[in-house]
């Protein structure tokens, strides 16, 4: 292949329309400097949080990305050119490369490692053995401090981190409920998964069903933020914590949002409120791998896996995440 096609972002998105911010592009076979490596892409990963990267904020994470140029998320591929002494051609790797069928990275900027090619099914690094099994397994025991008995509530819990978070909570030894939108989410939260009780945000009382739990919630693993965190804030036991990993409800326009109507219950139930990113656990990404494989080998732990195929199909994946309309880990197969 002599040319290669990709994602360019031409403007800021406004709400969900991605289709007229972002094209489609052709150019020819890029060339690689001293340091970088060229992989050809097996699968891009969808993840909400670089709908912030498409804003114009400045006080995020990551500053924004420009634009006209190349967007980014995190791809899963073989290297195919390097100029790097740590990459071989034919080295499997994950890292935050491009929206494109092949990407250029520079390993030390987009966090490139070498993953175990040897495993049954290599999209696992993207699932389990990926950073949402990362962000799941350091929000729960190093962020939130669950302990077994806690009852711990996981929003989005049908998403590609809360379906982690749910059976790694259950591994843990706590008592799971998760929130998801619409019956067949909640059934199958309750009958695959096993957890204690699911709850429909679209069709329930939230703060209603979450007052029938007995003792309150310990724990909340939060991806969404905005009124649901609103409706979860007076069901809290006292000393409860709040691992706040994503703001799914607020993702639209520039992000912001407006803060809890429910604040004043951070005071009144003694509430520990903390987010965390996952540049704050990439240094101990060996260690949670191990333990993510551990509890994969042994059947504790899956996660599906929603596939399109084609880079022309992008949109259509991204689009899932904000409309809710999967279920696990969203990926395009290239």
């Amino acid at each position: 292949m002599t040319e290669n096609r990709y994602w360019r972002l031409n403007k800021r998105p406004e709400g969900d329309d991605f289709s007229s911010a972002l094209s489609l592009e052709m150019e020819a076979m890029p060339d690689i400097a001293d340091g970088e490596v060229l992989v050809r892409c097996a699968y891009l990963s969808m993840d909400a949080g670089t709908r912030m990267w498409m804003t114009e904020r400045e006080d995020g994470y990551q500053p924004p990305l420009e634009l006209g140029t190349k967007m980014v998320g995190l791809v899963l591929g073989h290297v195919t050119r390097s100029r790097h002494p740590g990459f071989a051609e034919g080295d499997l790797v994950r890292g935050f490369g491009q929206w494109a069928e092949y990407a250029v990275m520079e390993p030390e900027l987009s966090g490139l490692v070498k993953v175990d090619a040897s495993i049954n099914d290599i999209k696992q690094h993207f699932g389990v053995l990926g950073y949402n099994g990362w962000t799941a397994l350091w929000g729960l025991q190093e962020t939130a401090g669950v302990k077994a008995g806690d009852n711990v509530l996981v929003s989005a819990a049908a998403g590609a981190t809360g379906v982690l978070a749910c059976q790694i909570a259950r591994i843990l030894g706590a008592n799971v409920y998760g929130l998801a939108g619409g019956p067949e989410k909640c059934r199958w939260l309750e009958e695959e998964l096993g957890i204690t009780r699911a709850i429909d945000y679209k069709n329930d009382d939230i703060a209603a069903q979450l007052a029938k739990v007995d003792g309150g919630i310990n724990v909340y693993f939060d991806n969404v933020g905005g009124p649901i965190l609103d409706a979860v804030l007076p069901n809290m036991a006292h000393y409860g914590r709040v691992a706040l990993c994503g703001l799914l409800a607020q993702y639209k326009g520039d992000g912001r949002g407006q803060g809890p109507v429910n604040f004043d219950q951070i005071l009144m139930r003694r509430l520990r409120i903390e987010g965390f990113f996952s540049p704050d656990f990439m240094d101990q990404g060996e260690r949670l791998t191990a333990q993510l494989k551990d509890w994969l080998d042994q059947g504790l732990i899956d996660t599906p896996f929603d596939v399109t195929d084609g880079i022309e199909n992008v949109l259509s994946a991204y689009d899932k995440l904000f409309s809710g309309g999967n279920i696990g880990k969203v990926l395009v197969r290239i």
